[in-house]
């Protein structure tokens, strides 16, 4: 049987690990890259004591270095991988006046430029061998943008429209491009994108990130360009489009209630 190797950015926590968990088997070589080290050597001492395989590259993506170089090892150390997952991302809830700068660009780089990078740099190599998939972690934030998110939704918004291309671009040449697009999940993206106390709202409606683990297994069975976790949120388009006024009303309320709380 042939081996298989998937490259999983963001790998050391969240949707990222459940991931890993999930498709580490036999003839499965997962290459895990993320920044906290210790946590994916973690994991991958897990996955290989239970007769997987898994290589670990430190890589801190919000620079074109550090997806270069990511990119260059991976090559050097077994070639292409068949699948990569870009899932690697970064939040922040708040008003947009009171973002700093700093954690903008960062996020920005995340979420849109290395995962553009990262796709174009590998993709050359797919192509010419026929085959590959590249999947792109999104979110329904990117089709009902909401208040408090308004960078990160719009990376999200770039990177369904950037996958529905390249997916468009690639249709007959072998290689698959898929789109997941989950809605709240219970990470630690929610602790990390806490601001002056506020918390997404959503974070009671969140899914376990083993649910979408488990999309993303049937994905790569049968890949398709966009799927929805749960899979009822495919009607997400049509909310936007029927019920944005709604947002437009009820939706600032929970940011200005965040607000005045963390005032007083």
């Amino acid at each position: 049987m042939m081996e298989t190797t998937l490259l999983i950015t963001g790998a050391s926590s969240g949707i990222g690990e459940a991931i890993a968990r999930r498709v580490a088997r036999p003839g499965v070589r997962l290459v895990l890259a993320a920044r906290r080290v210790e946590r994916l050597e973690k994991l991958a001492a897990d996955i290989q004591h239970a007769g997987g395989q898994a290589l670990v590259f430190p890589a801190d993506l919000s620079s074109d270095t550090g997806c270069q170089q990511l990119y260059e090892q991976v090559i050097q150390h077994g070639g292409c991988p068949d699948v990569l997952i870009n899932n690697a991302g970064l939040g922040w809830y708040g008003y947009l006046d009171e973002m700093p700068w700093d954690e903008a660009r960062n996020l920005l780089q995340v979420n849109i430029s290395a995962v553009v990078q990262l796709t174009r740099l590998f993709l050359p190599v797919m192509r010419k061998r026929g085959s590959g998939h590249v999947i792109n972690m999104s979110s329904i934030a990117g089709q009902i943008p909401s208040q408090g998110i308004a960078v990160y939704a719009g990376s999200k918004a770039f990177l369904d429209a950037f996958t529905t291309a390249l997916h468009r671009e690639m249709r007959g040449s072998g290689v698959a491009i898929s789109l997941v697009c989950p809605g709240p999940v219970k990470t630690a993206f929610f602790d990390l994108t806490e601001q002056n106390g506020r918390r997404i709202p959503a974070e009671r409606f969140a899914v376990p990130a083993d649910s979408v683990a488990e999309r993303v297994v049937w994905l790569l069975r049968w890949p398709r360009r966009v799927v929805y976790v749960p899979w009822v949120l495919g009607v997400t388009p049509w909310v936007e489009r029927l019920f944005g006024w709604a947002m437009d009303l009820v939706g600032p309320l929970l940011l200005k209630k965040d607000r005045a709380a963390g005032k007083s």
